[in-house]
């Protein structure tokens, strides 16, 4: 079996689009990146499953004629998948325009003060000695957290 380069191309192309368009920030471009990964895995389906060949009834041709009906299986769920995550994130960039009037996604604030959090250089991991000496606001957070459990 050999591979068709333009083949090829197109497919390293499709999921280069699709993966740039999905570290976006806005939905739709996520939505669009979405459906383009849809369509490269569909196409990379297709052409795992070799040339066309006879439909796979017994008595009608050799084994070696037949078509694999696998990846044409495969290709009709990644088609239903990709229709579901479509629809799911077109009512979740609707409903963002709606409550927000725009479809970026936003920061997360834990996130942000997670990230602002300086550790020293030497901290590779959570629980080192490192940790051990942390800012006024974490011990207060801290304190904040064990008083919420008593």
């Amino acid at each position: 079996m050999t591979i068709n380069l333009s083949m090829a191309l197109v497919l390293a192309v499709l999921y280069s689009v699709g993966f740039y368009l999905l570290m976006q920030r806005s939905l739709m471009r996520i939505l669009i990146g979405i459906v383009v990964l849809g369509h490269g895995a569909n196409l990379l389906l297709q052409l795992a499953g070799g040339p066309p060949g006879r439909a796979p009834i017994l008595d009608t041709a050799g084994l070696s004629e037949f078509t694999d009906p696998l990846p044409q299986a495969l290709a009709l769920t990644a088609i239903v998948i990709t229709f579901a995550l479509t629809t799911y994130l077109l009512a979740l960039g609707y409903r963002s325009w709606v409550l927000v009037g725009h479809d970026e996604v936003q920061d997360d604030v834990e996130d942000r003060r997670i990230a602002a959090r300086q550790k020293p250089d030497g901290a590779m991991e959570e629980g080192t000695a490192a940790e051990t000496e942390s800012s006024p606001e974490d011990t207060a957070d801290s304190h904040e957290l064990e008083e919420g459990r008593k």
